[in-house]
């Protein structure tokens, strides 16, 4: 992934936007990242990755994972209508 590639799909918030989010606000809890646009309170698919952006902004895009294959996961997981992820 790289900053410009959308996080959360629902709100249309990007990694930049989260990231420096994160190292701007520095949030003790991660549920604090729903404070950036909203991103986390739609479906609920981005909350495993806001929790990785607040732990670790600076190294978040590092684990490898493409825009391609999130774009896929996402869709797999409305597709299966599981439980929405909680912070």
């Amino acid at each position: 992934m790289n900053l410009d590639d959308q996080i959360c799909y629902c709100y249309h918030v990007s990694a930049r936007k989260l990231v420096y989010f994160a190292k701007r606000t520095c949030p003790q809890r991660p549920s604090q990242m729903t404070e950036c646009l909203g991103a986390g309170t739609g479906c609920g698919w981005c909350i495993p990755f806001l929790k990785k952006i607040a732990e670790s902004p600076e190294t978040f895009l590092q684990d490898g994972i493409s825009s391609e294959e999130y774009a896929a996961k996402r869709d797999a997981y409305i597709k299966t209508k599981q439980p929405k992820n909680t912070f």
